[in-house]
């Protein structure tokens, strides 16, 4: 029997050799285990031996930095200690020295305060012998200390009145020839600049006659023609014995020169009766409107101010046929604009303002035969109405001071009329007027208290005054010739300026025998 046929034997075989395999199996896997165990070992003995290597090199690395370290510490520590005991031998000196400078000024405090005794002690005695000193001199001079106060102190204010009257007076002296010499420069560059020359009209025109016998038709029948005439055209018509002339007589300018024009052509046309004459004087009526209106335009042009109402410049144009002293008031108008803005262009004002004050400034000559009022403030309310700015109004306004100068270019305006007027040759006045002006000016002066004489000098340019030595002294005498100048300004009208000269003298008069 095969005992391989038995299944039994097969699965116990089978059974046997899986057995033996599976112990192989488990042999070699031990086997490998340990090998691999072992080289785990040995790798890792082989890095702790790399580990504990470099471990050493790095405790050797930090104590050779710590004892670097150390080494700086104990020199920086050293080097400290050096430098503390140095500033604490410093400190020891410095505290001896100090110990010794307040030892001193204790000293010297001590021997400071014997010494304040001892001054005190003498302020004592001092005033015990400037009490019995005082005694003595009131006791000797008859007189107490308040009264010899009152004297002193009067003798130190003549004195001292008699200082400030020399120094007002040299300061004035120095300001006024700075003045003047700065005043003459800007008056002769501004009349240099602004050159021109008047034509001198009067109140009365003279119309030139072919002949005689045109004086009865003027005339006419029993005067008719002559009061037709007068009637339309408000003026007088002065028919004499004057040869081959007939005068036009009106104080309004406007009407003497319509009436000129008319009856200069009643005089070429020969057809002389009321009907034509009340025609020819609404046509030359017409013309001088237009001469009015041109010559107003031309003068705003010429002293370069524009932008002013219509109504301004035909108000304007009206000063054409108006004088004063003469001179022809548009003409002045143009050279007084002209000169206002030289003088602000100098000194740096507002040149347009100037300019249009200068040339408005007497536009109330105009109308002042038809309103009340003075020029200056007739002007100044017509340009307000007229939308004139308030500066431009304040110069017209104030150029005779009736109001305050509120603005530099009213003062420039004031004087550019001034320079206009005065500059020689402008304008003429007077026997009459000018005897008047200078007694005016002597009566002025002789009114004041202290005046002994007074003369008007330089056709009334100047007016000196010759005061009582033992009444007025020299501070007295600027205070008078303030108020003198002044009470000329408040109650004359004058051209220019007038000079004030006060002159105080002393004389001491012996005789010998």
């Amino acid at each position: 029997m095969d005992i391989f046929a038995n299944p039994i034997v097969i699965v116990l075989v089978l059974l046997v050799g899986a057995g033996l395999g599976i112990g192989g199996m488990v042999v070699w896997s031990r086997q490998q285990s340990q090998r691999r165990r072992r080289d785990a070992q040995s790798e890792a003995n082989h890095i702790l031996a790399a580990a504990q290597e470099e471990s050493q090199g790095l405790i050797r690395q930090a104590r050779d930095e710590v004892l670097q370290m150390r080494t700086e510490l104990e020199a920086e520590s050293n080097r400290r200690r050096s430098d503390l005991g140095r500033e604490d031998e410093r400190l020891q000196k410095r505290r001896e020295q100090l110990d010794e400078r307040m030892e001193k000024l204790e000293e010297r405090e001590q021997r400071l305060n014997k010494r304040q005794s001892t001054l005190d002690r003498q302020q004592n005695e001092l005033e015990k012998l400037q009490a019995q000193r005082m005694a003595a001199l009131e006791q000797v001079a008859e007189m107490s200390r308040d009264d010899a106060r009152g004297q002193l102190l009067t003798m130190v204010e003549e004195d001292s009145r008699n200082d400030m009257a020399r120094r007002i007076r040299e300061v004035e002296d120095e300001m006024q020839s700075e003045a003047d010499n700065r005043a003459r420069d800007l008056i002769a560059m501004a009349i240099q600049r602004v050159a021109s020359e008047y034509v001198s009209d009067v109140t009365v025109s003279v119309i030139p006659l072919p002949t005689d016998e045109l004086k009865g038709r003027i005339i006419g029948r029993n005067g008719r023609n002559i009061r037709a005439f007068e009637l339309a055209s408000g003026v007088d018509v002065v028919v004499d014995d004057t040869p081959e002339a007939v005068t036009i007589s009106s104080f309004d300018p406007v009407r003497r020169e319509v009436a000129r024009r008319a009856l200069e052509k009643l005089v070429l046309d020969g057809r002389i009766h009321p009907a034509r004459i009340e025609g020819l004087i609404a046509d030359a009526r017409k013309e001088v409107e237009a001469v009015i209106r041109e010559e107003g335009d031309r003068a705003a042009y010429d002293a370069g101010v524009a932008g002013l109402h219509p109504e301004v410049t035909k108000m304007l144009g009206r000063l054409k046929f108006r004088t004063s002293y003469g001179q022809q008031q548009l003409a002045h108008a143009v050279e007084t604009a002209r000169l206002a803005s030289v003088l602000a262009s100098e000194l740096g004002a507002n040149v347009e303002i100037a300019k249009a004050g200068g040339l408005l400034h007497d536009l109330g000559k105009a109308m002042d035969h038809e309103m009340e009022g003075t020029h200056a403030t007739l002007g100044a309310e017509f340009c307000r109405r007229y939308g004139v700015p308030p500066m431009v109004v304040n110069c017209i306004e104030a150029h005779h001071h009736e109001v305050p100068q509120e603005c530099v270019e009213a003062i420039i305006v004031e004087a550019a009329d001034a320079i206009s007027g005065a500059r020689p040759g402008a304008r003429r006045e007077s026997l009459e007027s000018y005897l008047k002006r200078v007694r005016t000016l002597e009566e002025i002066a002789n009114s004041f208290e202290g005046v002994s004489q007074s003369y008007a000098l330089q056709a009334g340019r100047e007016v000196r005054i010759i005061v009582k030595p033992e009444d007025i002294d020299d501070l007295a005498s600027i205070r008078l010739s303030k108020d003198i100048a002044k009470k000329i300004e408040e109650s004359m009208q004058y051209p220019g300026q007038i000079k004030v000269t006060v002159i105080r003298e002393t004389r001491a008069v012996d005789y010998a025998k």
